[in-house]
């Protein structure tokens, strides 16, 4: 199965994936921050504010590149620190106009599941490349919420607690639909 977890910046989705990692499962990490310290060494501050259509395609690229690689994995699941329809959440939540590849890609590439991890702000913390205020996490957040259910998916929300309760969270939801499958 492959698996994304979703949500804005500063949620704990990095921390997730980590921990999964830790506990043996096939991970695929979030590669805006490898796009946007490679580009800030060439003079882009942020390549998604002054060039959303170049980060996005990049994004996109790596994107499909790890969804690709998860079948290269014998493995009962991969999991994603974030889906490619998070790229379209971020360029209509910035109100950027894009070509149909990112939407067509969206819809070509399903995901078999979907968690999504609210904003918390207690957890919440900016740093170099994470630029958006709380608020701005809000929503982003509801992008993220529409553009996953635009496409048809039903998502699951991990409930607030410790990476290692969020961990449980996620598995114990992915045991449930294998033995109740619709």
């Amino acid at each position: 199965m492959k698996i994304v977890i979703s949500g804005g910046p500063g949620t704990g989705k990095t921390s997730i994936i980590n921990e999964l990692l830790s506990i043996g499962q096939i991970v695929f990490h979030e590669s805006s921050r490898e796009i946007t310290t490679k580009y800030k060494k060439l003079g882009h501050d942020q390549l998604f504010l002054s060039d959303p259509i170049k980060f996005s395609e990049i994004l996109l690229s790596n994107r499909i590149k790890q969804y690709k690689d998860a079948n290269k994995f014998n493995s009962k699941n991969c999991f994603f620190d974030r889906g490619i329809p998070d790229i379209v959440a971020y360029l209509d939540y910035k109100k950027v106009i894009y070509n149909k590849d990112f939407t067509i890609n969206s819809q070509k590439y399903k995901y078999d599941m979907i968690f999504i991890v609210e904003p918390w702000n207690e957890i919440y913390k900016k740093d170099q490349e994470r630029y958006e205020s709380f608020n701005q996490l809000i929503d982003i957040d509801y992008f993220i919420k529409e553009t996953y259910r635009g496409l048809g998916y039903e998502y699951n929300i991990i409930p607030n607690g410790t990476i290692q309760q969020r961990v449980d969270y996620i598995l114990n939801e992915i045991q449930w639909i294998l033995k109740n499958p619709t």
